[in-house]
């Protein structure tokens, strides 16, 4: 057997290998350092309130009815949750298997985090319709408020009041937000905290799109559907083109 000497290495390719090997320890410190960093953010993730919300949406229905206001409920959601750690978000409404706009609705809610509870509308004899929720609402919040720090619910219904403060006797921060007009003083006497639904509109109001022909497309989006409404931009100039058109249209009758 042949023995090979060891080929040397020359000046540059060990001065290359002693640089690689003095760069290890200060990678591995960097590493060290990156994975404390981590373990401290899921630490803070971990010790950020847990927060469950609860939205009646009749109520918000209504609310928003009042103030003329267009919910963004992806912006509500951010708006409630603030910088804690959302456990739940439910939406509770009554159900109308008929309407098309509303399955359309709930579909888009319940893919855009919120766990929608929904029960049938009863007819009643004097022909009106109606679906009572509170009974949902209140069990929902009393089983889950054995997991989370803070309740927030967006209703006025002071028949959930003794829910609420049943949970605050747990030691549950419970925070009420609705329209203050429409809320029950029984409901916010047990609150911790009360939200006036109008002070937090600027954060939770779909933006307006205007499109190119100057109208407006307004509509109320809640619980029940969209109801759309136009409104000009330009009362003037859309009076104007009304005109324009009326007098083209008389003088074609009278040519012909």
């Amino acid at each position: 057997m042949q023995l090979h000497p060891r080929p040397q290495m020359n000046q540059e390719t060990r001065l290359k290998l002693e640089a690689e090997q003095s760069l290890e320890p200060r990678r591995l410190k960097v590493l060290d350092k990156m994975e404390a960093s981590q373990q401290r953010r899921r630490r803070l993730l971990d010790e950020r309130d847990r927060v469950a919300i609860f939205i009646d949406g009749a109520n918000l229905f209504y609310a928003a009815m009042q103030l003329n206001l267009e919910v963004d409920y992806a912006k509500l959601l951010r708006r409630l949750t603030g910088d804690r750690q959302l456990i739940r978000a439910y939406f509770y409404t009554a159900c109308d298997s008929g309407n098309e706009k509303q399955q359309g609705f709930l579909l888009w809610m319940s893919r855009n985090g919120y766990r929608v509870v929904t029960k049938e509308l009863i007819q009643f004899p004097d022909g009106s319709k109606k679906a009572n929720l509170d009974v949902e609402i209140a069990v929902d919040m009393l089983t889950l408020a054995r997991n989370c720090d803070t309740i927030v619910l967006l209703s006025g219904d002071g028949d959930l009041a003794y829910a609420v403060n049943s949970i605050a006797y747990q030691g549950v921060q419970v925070e009420v937000v609705s329209l203050s007009s429409m809320t029950s003083e029984s409901l916010v006497n047990v609150a911790d905290f009360f939200i006036d639904l109008e002070e937090i509109r600027v954060d939770i109001e779909r933006e307006k799109k205007v499109p190119e022909n100057g109208l407006e497309t307004r509509g109320q989006t809640g619980a029940f559907g969209v109801t759309p409404r136009l409104r000009s931009t330009n009362e003037a100039e859309l009076n104007t083109h009304v005109e324009v058109q009326t007098v083209r249209r008389e003088g074609q009758i009278r040519n012909s």
